[in-house]
């Protein structure tokens, strides 16, 4: 059985991609069918609670809670897949030099690693950014450049089992070059548990970018955001749930989407895996 048919048989898999694929279908559609401007100030509606004219309610501004969550929905998407498209590259060249040259090259990158491994990953955001200024570029790159760590040791990991397997040294005897053994034939063999961890990465990612515009500092009003949102609901939750409810709730399916799309994915690359 292949993966893709191992994949469809996993329901919490189909869960995990439908839930991504819902909110990825929203992000592309959302300026056709938001059904307001998201930075729309509507003195004459504020904090209107959910209605038939407004599904999500409004804010103290009178803006429509839908429209900005649609946009939210984008803001996320983006942040997850640049951040842990930055975090892939690295991990992944680090990796694959660190395993295939092994002896001293390895060390020095295997101990800058750990060193970085030493640092809480959340505080460690959270002292870059106070340097910089708050903007979606800089939340992607912070988190891009502060979780490759991980994928690293599985690429290098991958790459010290494979680089003694018979097809490679089979290239090797041919007269093959080190840049096309590691990125024609090692790299390609080594990217199964890379796509399971960029998965679950994303989700990791979006998390960080709503606890940073939680906490003020990630995008930055009026830039909609389900973190700042979240933000703006705090103020008035007592007499407006649905600011900090819809918004959290968001944050939560999503999150679990991705969770169960890569453990999803982990189980038909291997399902040995499986528990």
């Amino acid at each position: 059985m292949g993966f893709i048919s191992r994949l469809f048989r996993d329901r919490l898999a189909l869960a995990g991609l439908a839930i991504v694929a819902g909110f990825f279908v929203l992000s592309v559609l959302t300026p056709v069918i938001a059904p307001y401007d998201p930075a729309a100030i509507d003195v004459d509606s504020i904090l209107v609670p959910p209605s038939a004219g407004h599904l999500f309610g409004t804010d103290d501004l009178g803006r429509d809670v839908f429209t900005r969550m649609l946009y939210g929905a984008g803001i996320s998407l983006k942040v997850g897949f640049v951040a842990v498209g930055i975090a892939v590259l690295i991990g992944t060249l680090l990796g694959a030099v660190s395993g295939y040259y092994g002896g001293l090259v390895d060390v020095v990158i295997m101990r800058f690693v750990d060193i970085m491994l030493c640092f809480p990953s959340f505080f460690l955001i959270l002292a870059v950014i106070a340097f910089m200024e708050p903007s979606i570029f800089n939340i992607m790159a912070v988190i891009g450049l502060t979780s490759w760590m991980g994928i690293t040791r599985l690429v290098r990991a991958e790459f010290l089992s494979l680089k003694e397997r018979d097809f490679v040294l089979a290239v090797r005897a041919m007269g093959a070059g080190a840049p096309r053994i590691i990125f024609g034939h090692i790299l390609p063999n080594a990217m199964a548990p890379v796509l399971v961890s960029a998965t679950l990465g994303i989700a990791a990612a979006v998390l960080t970018e709503s606890a940073l515009s939680f906490l003020g500092i990630g995008v930055q009003p009026p830039t909609p955001s389900w973190g700042n949102m979240l933000t703006q609901g705090q103020n008035v939750l007592g007499i407006a749930w649905w600011l900090s409810f819809f918004p959290g709730m968001a944050i939560l399916i999503t999150v679990l989407g991705y969770n169960l799309l890569g453990e999803g994915i982990r189980d038909a690359i291997d399902p040995r895996l499986r528990q």
